[in-house]
């Protein structure tokens, strides 16, 4: 429960099977990817993980998976977003009782965006699950609520179990130098999202961790040991050989995602259930193109390791 949170931290997708049903043998085949590549932790399900699309019971089978493949070895997040705070703790609580503390949430975007609003819903989620730490995530417009930080900073300071600020609406970087500049003692830190494609001025503005897809994170590994190494130039170096394909991750989303994955050998198929556009034999041959070249981008021997074991998992 006192882990804390730093560094790489992917939100792993759902894998599905043929027949349509969720693929825990594939999700074991993920996590151990994730964690072959060096990364902090883990988070599930999320938006990439087609939350939306998987019903209660597929849930908690990905995210047992999850916890019997981690163990101990990093921290577990937890996405706990619901329409209403009864779910958002009938989630957490499942969560909880997996040896789970780091809880994700989202306002719903019915709530609107006023403080008095979302700090009430928090508090009610708070109370229902007073062994969690809480992460708020803010998701920007369509999907998500686009919270001001000053929105954030007055819920988070009425809100004690919220120890950590998801900021991902654009541009998310004066975002996290606002929220950074005025936290409460007890917030631990603020996270990047958007797919790490913005992560360097991210970092620079103090975000204490990433959560991007999980395709190439031994790359996003090898990025943030450098920087915070204080090689910036190697961080920089890695950051622009991977944004061709970040950019065409964030079209096609869970797609490019299990694509590469099935190119790494630990996904079976594409297959999605949200609304995702299809890949055409252009589109595969420029993320084939763009990942090539990511993985030309020499690493240090560990990581190099990892990319190379997970293609034969």
């Amino acid at each position: 429960m006192d882990q804390n949170l730093s560094g790489i931290l992917p939100v792993l997708p759902t894998p599905f099977a043929e027949d349509g049903g969720v693929d825990a043998a594939a999700m074991r085949r993920i996590v151990r990817f994730a964690l072959g590549a060096g990364v902090d932790g883990v988070v599930f399900p999320g938006f990439a993980s087609e939350v939306e699309m998987l019903s209660a019971s597929e849930r908690e089978t990905l995210l047992q998976v999850c916890v019997e493949e981690v163990g101990s070895a990093v921290p577990i997040v937890a996405g706990a977003s619901a329409p209403t705070a009864a779910e958002v703790i009938g989630h957490g609580a499942q969560a909880l009782a997996f040896g789970i503390h780091h809880l994700m949430v989202q306002p719903p975007k019915s709530l609107g965006s006023s403080a008095e609003a979302v700090a009430a819903f928090m508090g009610e989620v708070s109370r229902g699950l007073p062994e969690a730490r809480i992460i708020l995530q803010n998701a920007p417009a369509p999907r998500g609520s686009d919270l001001s930080p000053e929105t954030i900073l007055a819920v988070v300071r009425q809100i004690p179990a919220i120890a950590y600020v998801k900021e991902e609406t654009l541009p998310a970087g004066p975002a996290i130098s606002r929220l950074i500049e005025d936290a409460p003692a007890h917030l631990s830190g603020v996270i990047g999202g958007g797919g790490a494609r913005y992560i360097l001025d991210e970092y620079a503005r103090g975000a204490c961790a990433a959560m991007p897809a999980v395709e190439i994170a031994a790359h996003h590994v090898a990025l943030d040991r450098a920087y915070r190494a204080g090689d910036l130039q190697l961080a920089r170096e890695i950051y622009v050989r991977t944004l061709p394909l970040l950019t065409l991750q964030a079209i096609y989303r869970m797609r490019l995602s299990k694509h590469v994955l099935m190119r790494r050998g630990v996904c079976e198929n594409t297959i999605v259930r949200a609304p995702t556009p299809q890949l055409d034999a252009q589109a595969i041959a420029d993320i084939d193109a763009c990942l090539a070249e990511i993985d030309a981008l020499p690493l240090h021997a560990p990581l190099q390791a990892s990319v190379k074991v997970a293609g034969a998992l």
